[in-house]
């Protein structure tokens, strides 16, 4: 038996994966399970081209230009690195003489597919990058700041998260392209989704965004099953869904915020959990127009022209609940008086969060099809009278909240919030809302801390924007 020490080789250097995350939320959460599925397998991951074996770009096709933008940046990352793998909701589109588009316009990609498909991502890395250790036998590898146990790696902040409850879309509207590229709707067990909320809780995560695209239809496509969560029975529906999450958010001092919520009479179920603070007296609802015929031509679920008496009912059960709404101007057809009632529903509905986006053909959408095509300078002339009367409503409500004593979620405080910082309240959901901004505290011994939620005073409403006191 040899007397000489038992020297290892040195370990070879982790194969490193450029990664870039284009688009909407749901994208990033699919983003996050590709991430977590590199870093399981030992790969290093970067946001640079430069120096890695090969570049990931997640991408998004809803409208041009997110399209012409994921083109300019898989096209960047090819003339930067040279092997470029394609993911995402521009994956799936086809082009206008048929075919995959992305592989018509970059015909030197190494493999194109469609959303929310992290196994044949994995497979495409594999082939051109081969894994450096089996994931069977080696543990994973060390946490880092962004990787947060079972709920994996996370893009956002520390201190918020999105957790996507299910994929794909029962609805057929005809200017929305995403059933074709995400399928139908498909709920996430209910257990799962639980799970990994707790894990992000207790991973220090203070606001948890619920994200789909549907979220009141949660569940609809198993028929509302019975589920288990810690041995306990659970309906995989919104009601009990936002029930149990309201009880996890509690325990840890945090925020529920819900996204994509269609006005169907069953989300009047969830008006008392706000009410009581479980979930954030808040909700995103896409009601894109107000005008039967036009709801009618884009063929909308929910019944429409009872949406002011929707809200009127949501407002009896949870007064101080925040609506924000995305509306389209212009749409094929749109007359002046179709439109003059969208701007009437905007002012009596009291929307305090809306945008609005001129209407935009989208290659594939039943909406092309359409007689009444606008000039484009009436859709954007349309879209800027929406939006002055947006703001105008917007303005006058947040000129409500002054004198108001807030919690407000910290963003930023450099210098523990000596000279201020920027935060969130209830009625703000990060990078689509308006921010609160903190003026430095009266008490030298107050600080603020990001992650973290301080009481302030509102002083002032500016734009979009609170200016507030800690206190």
């Amino acid at each position: 038996m040899s007397d000489t020490p038992y020297s290892a080789a040195p370990a070879a250097k982790a194969p490193t994966v450029g990664f870039v995350s284009l688009g909407c939320p749901k994208a990033l959460t699919d983003s996050e399970l590709i991430l977590t599925q590199l870093r399981a397998e030992g790969y290093e991951t970067s946001k640079s081209y430069a120096g890695a074996d090969l570049v990931i770009v997640n991408t998004c096709g809803f409208i041009d230009e997110a399209v012409q933008e994921s083109l300019d940046t898989i096209g960047e990352a090819l003339a930067a690195n040279g092997k470029v793998i394609v993911t995402g909701c521009l994956g799936a589109k086809s082009g206008e003489a048929g075919g995959n588009l992305v592989r018509q316009m970059h015909p030197a990609v190494l493999a194109v597919t469609g959303p929310h498909a992290t196994q044949d991502v994995m497979d495409a890395v594999h082939l051109h990058v081969p894994k450096p250790h089996d994931p069977f036998v080696d543990l994973v590898p060390e946490a880092r700041a962004e990787f947060r146990g079972v709920a994996g790696i996370k893009l956002t902040p520390r201190h918020y998260a999105y957790l996507k409850i299910s994929e794909g879309c029962n609805h057929r509207c005809t200017f929305c392209i995403i059933p074709s590229m995400r399928g139908d709707l498909v709920s996430r067990p209910i257990g799962d989704v639980l799970v990994e909320a707790r894990a992000l809780f207790e991973s220090g995560v203070k606001e948890l965004l619920v994200v789909s695209q549907d979220t009141s239809a949660y569940g609809v496509d198993v028929k509302y099953r019975t589920g288990f969560f810690d041995g306990q029975p659970v309906k995989t529906r919104l009601l009990e869904l936002c029930t149990r999450l309201g009880e996890l958010a509690d325990a840890h001092g945090a925020w529920v915020r819900l996204h994509y919520v269609y006005p169907y009479p069953s989300v009047d179920e969830v008006l008392p959990l706000m009410a009581a603070g479980r979930v954030l007296p808040y909700l995103d609802v896409p009601f894109q127009h107000a005008h039967p015929d036009v709801l009618k031509r884009m063929k909308r679920p929910a019944s429409g022209e009872r949406n002011l008496e929707r809200l009127a009912r949501w407002r009896e059960l949870c007064p101080q609940i925040v609506v924000r709404s995305t509306f389209i101007a212009g749409f094929p057809g749109e007359t002046e008086a179709e439109f003059e009632t969208l701007l009437d529903f905007i002012r009596e509905a009291e929307i305090d969060r809306a945008g609005c986006f001129a209407y935009s053909p989208v290659q594939g959408a039943a909406a092309n099809e359409l007689t009444g095509m606008l000039p484009q300078a009436i859709r954007e002339e349309r879209q800027a009278r929406f939006m002055a009367v947006a703001e105008e409503v917007s303005t006058r409500k947040l000129q409500r909240r002054v004198g108001a004593t807030m919690q407000v979620l910290v963003d930023h405080a450099p210098a523990l919030g000596r000279k201020g910082g920027v935060g969130r309240s209830y009625a703000d959901a990060p990078e689509i809302d308006g921010l609160v901004r903190l003026l430095p505290p009266e008490k030298a011994s107050k600080t603020l801390k990001v992650g973290e939620f301080t009481r302030a005073r509102v002083v002032a409403a500016e734009g979009h924007d609170l200016i507030a006191l800690p206190i």
